[in-house]
């Protein structure tokens, strides 16, 4: 495990599948797995320390999608290149499609770009990992492959100077097929604190990657939120894949449920 700390991607390639004929029941994906920047961007304008933050990446979770794929015989596609550069769980419309201002910090090298250099990130980074998500599932649907979609990700202790208690949140929309029972599960772990659309929720346009690859085609999705100083070394990473593993192992799918 670890990689909380290094930079991931370097070898160039925007996206990378892992394990990709798995016949396990689900496909992992995790959308911020790296912090890596083309080097004909330079640092953006950030300082060292800055690419190292969660405005970069989520640290923590790579390791922990990589042993949920390997342990549940499941794909895994990651992103390699930093949320900087473009942040492939957003619609293309959105405003921090590319942020100017991540939290609090200001990204000169994301300032007033050209509409050509939008158009060439999203070819270099965007286009290719959700081509990949796409092609994934397209495989298994087409070998009849039971196919549930989980995003991983992590989350600040502290946000805009604001504690966040929840050790772990499952993002959902109305489809509680796969929530509801992870969720049961994981408030059925002594002592711990589970958040249900905590720290986000779907209205905060962080569900954009399961609604484009899994909503659409009716396929049950769940989005795992760590805090990521419970993931910061390799022992908090393999101490939450082992819950997750556990749990998602045994999942057997809820009623849908959805609202008008």
């Amino acid at each position: 495990m670890g990689e909380t700390g290094a930079t991931r991607g370097s070898g160039g390639e925007p996206v990378r599948i892992t394990n990709r004929g798995g016949r396990g029941a689900y496909v992992f994906v995790c959308d911020h797995a790296s912090n890596f920047i083309p080097a004909d961007m330079g640092t953006l304008g950030l300082r060292a320390p800055d690419l190292v933050r969660h405005i970069a990446w989520d640290p923590g979770a790579l390791p922990v999608a990589r042993a949920l794929a390997d342990a549940l015989d499941s794909p895994l596609v990651e992103s390699c290149i930093s949320r900087l550069v473009i942040d492939c769980n957003r619609p293309l419309d959105a405003p921090d499609l590319i942020s100017e201002v991540s939290e609090t910090t200001l990204i000169p090298g994301n300032a007033g770009l050209s509409a050509t250099e939008r158009a060439r990130r999203i070819a270099l980074a965007y286009q290719p990992f959700h081509a990949a998500i796409e092609a994934v599932i397209a495989e298994r649907l087409a070998a009849g492959l039971e196919t549930r979609l989980v995003s991983v990700h992590s989350f600040t202790p502290v946000y805009k100077g604001v504690q966040r208690p929840w050790q772990i949140g499952i993002i959902h929309d109305d489809d509680t097929r796969l929530a509801g029972p992870f969720i049961v599960a994981l408030e059925a772990q002594p002592g711990f604190v589970v958040g249900v659309n905590e720290p986000y929720s779907p209205a905060d346009r962080v569900y954009f990657t399961l609604e484009a690859h899994g909503r659409v085609r009716n396929l049950p999705c769940a989005m795992i939120e760590i805090r990521n100083d419970e993931i910061s070394d390799d022992e908090g990473q393999r101490r939450w894949a082992e819950v997750l593993i556990s749990i998602l192992g045994k999942i057997e799918l809820g009623r849908e449920v959805t609202h008008a």
